[in-house]
């Protein structure tokens, strides 16, 4: 407001305020990429909670993201569902699993809390306790690795 009121003057015939205007004015452009590149990179961040936590982010960094981040991270995951259902025919292609390329098919898990049943692909259930140690196909749990429920065991 005050570089607006200092341009009317200078329009007016004031020269010397020429320089503290075009000051001015940088600093807002400065100011406005600062701002920019912080809101960027925080959505970017979201962004990749989405391809760490899953389509269900926990309450204790739901809590820090404000209504429009959180409003973001609903269409994003529903764009990246929508994605995933068109690319891999019938069932779609789960893209968030194996983030990183595995060694083995198959790897043993514990357990840390109890989640109750869970299908493996041939149709068997298995009762996931906490402390319980099972041989899983990475695939169907890396998702509740990333969520807590179940750790990696290596040999």
């Amino acid at each position: 407001e005050r570089n607006q009121a200092d341009v009317s003057e200078a329009k007016a015939g004031r020269t010397d305020l020429i320089f503290l205007i075009r000051f001015r004015h940088c600093c807002l452009l400065r100011n406005q990429r600062c701002l920019l590149a912080y809101l960027y990179d925080r959505l970017l961040r979201i962004r990749a909670l989405r391809w760490e936590y899953g389509s269900v982010l926990p309450n204790t960094i739901q809590f820090h993201m404000s209504a429009e981040e959180v409003e973001w991270f609903n269409r994003y995951k529903k764009s990246l569902a929508t994605y995933m259902r068109s690319v891999g025919g019938e069932e779609g292609l789960d893209l968030t699993q194996d983030i990183k390329p595995p060694k083995s098919l198959y790897i043993e898990v514990r357990c840390l809390r109890d989640h109750g049943e869970f299908e493996v692909d041939d149709g068997t259930t298995i009762l996931l306790k906490k402390n319980s140690q099972h041989f899983l196909p990475r695939w169907k749990c890396e998702q509740l690795i990333r969520q807590g429920v179940l750790e990696h065991v290596l040999s």
